[in-house]
């Protein structure tokens, strides 16, 4: 891993608590660097997550398939996100879902044993990822409000708005599947907001 990249993950942690240089480089040396081509899955729906992902470059999708074989996203990951099935990576349990790169993707990574020392070594770590968990959890509730309160074409402009840049680098389906909608069902809200303008 080079240096810029490093200096990028020090950076957001250092957003949230302030490292020693002598933390940071501990924490440098617990780290990973992985290379995902598009199309690698990062965790498989059933295995067990082992990593918490930190993505340097490319975009992730977290997504569960049903019974039916249909795909429901639930999660995008870009550039300064992390990428990983969060619950599975707690609990060290099988995966309820897939993360998958939509992209070429650079991440961090830290496995579970190594984090688990990091939280011994250096404690303010671990208030680092309450508070990201805490914001994560925070998105997720507000997600599942607007689902029961927006309409369609509702959710889709808080979703344009919200994540501009993650809407250009994914396919339309993706979008949909997403919103819980049909593509076909995307493609008439999008002609439909451009005749409203």
């Amino acid at each position: 891993m080079d240096d810029k990249k490093a200096q990028a993950f020090i950076k957001y942690i250092n957003k949230y608590v302030s490292l020693t240089l002598a933390e940071e480089t501990l924490l440098l040396t617990k780290v990973s660097y992985r290379k995902y081509l598009k199309g690698q899955y990062v965790v498989q729906q059933g295995d067990v997550c082992k990593n918490s992902g930190f993505v340097i470059s490319g975009c992730t999708r977290t997504f569960f398939v049903n019974d039916e074989g249909e795909e429901h996203i639930v999660m995008f990951s870009i550039e300064n996100w992390w990428a990983s099935e969060i619950g599975s990576f707690v609990t060290q349990l099988p995966s309820d879902y897939n993360v998958q790169c939509i992209e070429n993707t650079e991440l961090i990574q830290l496995s579970y044993t190594e984090q688990e020392e990091l939280f011994k070594a250096i404690p303010k770590l671990e208030r680092f990822f309450r508070l990201i968990l805490e914001k994560a959890f925070v998105a997720s509730q507000k997600r599942i409000v607007k689902s029961f309160s927006l309409n369609a074409k509702e959710q889709y402009l808080q979703f344009k708005n919200q994540y501009p840049e993650v809407e250009l680098r994914i396919p339309q389906y993706m979008v949909a599947s997403y919103l819980g909608i049909s593509k076909e069902f995307l493609s008439k809200i999008k002609n439909q907001l451009i005749i409203e303008e």
